[in-house]
C-alpha cells in the first residue's frame, strides 16, 4: 500500500518531468499533423529504467522518455496511445502479454480505423533471439576468450541457428504490417530498426563480456535482424528508419554521454542492461522524426551533447523520486528472490 500511496503523491512530479522531456524531443517542420499514433513494440520501444519511468505502465516498463513519446512531441500529435511492452514479440500484437505484474492486452487493440501513424519496433524477441545471445554469449567467453564460443555453440550442423530464425521472424514481420493495415488502413505505418549493441571493431569485454570473435558474431545478428525488419518494410510498402548505420560510434562500448546502449550492467535509474539509454531513445527518435520529415539521418555532435545533458538531468530527477524509488526496490527485492 506504501508503493501506491507514493506514487499518487508524485504523480503531478512526473508527469511535469516528463513534459520537459519534450522540450528536448527532435524539433522539425512539420507538413502534416498527425492525429492518432499509435506505438506497437518491445522494449527497444518501452525503454524500461530509461527515467522518468512510468509507473502505472505494469509490468510493460514503459517511460516517459521512450521514442514513442519524444516522436509525439517533436510532431505535434494530438494523440499518442503508446502500448510497447517490454518482452513483446510479433505473437503478443494479436495475443495478451503475460508480465511479472499482470497481462497486457494485445497490442493491436491500441489500433482504430482512424490510426494515422504507427511505429512498430518489434522482432528482437522473436524465437529467442535475443535473450539467447545475452543470455548465452557471456558465460561461454571463458572457454576461449579470443575465439568465438558463440558462434559456435549457435551453429549447427553448419547452419547459423539464429540467422535462421531471423528468416522466419522477417515474415512474422510482414504478417504484422498486413495486421496493421487491415484495422487501421490510413496509417503511416513506420518499421524501426535497431541501434548497434556492439561496435564493428574492438572490444570491452568489462562492458560486453563476450569473447573477442564473438563481437563480430553479435555484429551479425544484429545486421541480419536489422535486415529481417527492412526487408519486411520494403515488401509491404511500410518506412524504414535505418538506426543501424547512424549509431555508428554510439554502441556500448563508446565512452559514457556518447554511448546509446548500456552495457551488462542493469541501473535502475539509466536503463536495463543491453538496452537503449536515454541517448538512445532521443537518437531514435531524432531519427524517426528526420524520416518521416524527410530530413538527412544523421547526429550531430550538438544533438549527442543535448541528449547527454537531458539524460542526466532526468537520472537525477528519478534519484530523488520516493515513487522511482519504492519502485526500484521491489524490482530489487524480486531480483534477490
Amino acid at each position: 500500500m506504501r508503493f501506491h500511496r507514493a506514487i499518487a503523491v508524485v504523480t503531478g512530479t512526473l508527469m511535469t518531468a516528463a513534459l520537459t522531456v519534450a522540450a528536448a524531443a527532435p524539433a522539425g517542420a512539420v507538413g502534416h499533423r498527425y492525429r492518432e499514433y499509435v506505438a506497437l513494440g518491445d522494449s527497444y520501444t518501452s525503454a524500461p529504467f530509461v527515467p522518468i519511468p512510468d509507473l502505472l505502465s505494469l509490468g510493460c516498463a514503459r517511460s516517459y522518455s521512450n521514442y514513442p513519446k519524444m516522436v509525439a512531441a517533436a510532431l505535434d500529435v494530438g494523440w499518442l496511445r503508446d502500448v510497447s511492452c517490454g518482452g513483446a514479440d510479433t505473437t503478443n500484437m494479436l495475443n495478451p502479454q503475460s508480465t511479472a505484474l499482470g497481462t497486457a492486452a494485445p497490442q493491436f487493440d491500441a489500433l482504430t480505423s482512424q490510426t494515422d501513424l504507427v511505429t512498430l519496433g518489434i522482432g528482437g524477441n522473436d524465437f529467442g533471439v535475443f535473450g539467447s545471445i545475452v543470455g548465452t554469449c557471456p558465460g561461454l567467453r571463458a572457454s576461449d576468450p579470443a575465439g568465438a564460443p558463440c558462434k559456435e555453440h549457435f551453429t549447427v550442423d553448419g547452419v547459423d541457428t539464429l540467422k535462421a530464425n531471423l528468416v522466419k521472424t522477417e515474415a512474422r514481420i510482414k504478417t504484422v504490417v498486413q495486421g496493421i493495415k487491415q484495422r487501421s488502413p490510413h496509417a503511416k505505418i513506420v518499421l524501426v530498426g535497431y541501434p548497434k549493441i556492439a561496435p564493428q571493431h574492438g572490444t570491452c569485454p568489462d562492458i560486453l563480456p563476450f569473447a573477442d570473435g564473438d563481437y563480430a558474431y553479435l555484429y551479425s545478428i544484429e545486421q541480419a535482424l536489422n535486415a529481417a525488419v527492412s526487408n519486411a518494410a520494403a515488401a509491404t510498402g511500410a518506412t524504414y528508419v535505418d538506426t543501424f548505420g547512424p549509431s555508428t560510434g554510439h554502441d556500448a562500448c563508446a565512452p559514457d554521454g556518447v554511448a546509446w546502449i548500456q552495457g551488462k550492467d542493469l541501473n535502475l535509474l539509466r536503463a536495463a542492461n543491453y538496452h537503449p539509454r536515454y541517448e538512445g531513445q532521443a537518437g531514435v527518435a531524432s531519427l524517426t522524426v528526420k524520416k518521416l520529415t524527410g530530413k538527412p539521418a544523421t547526429v550531430t555532435a550538438t544533438e549527442q551533447a543535448g541528449w547527454a545533458a537531458k539524460g542526466r538531468e532526468l537520472t537525477k530527477q528519478a534519484a530523488t523520486s520516493p515513487a522511482v524509488k519504492a519502485a526500484n526496490d521491489r524490482v530489487r527485492t524480486s531480483a534477490q528472490r
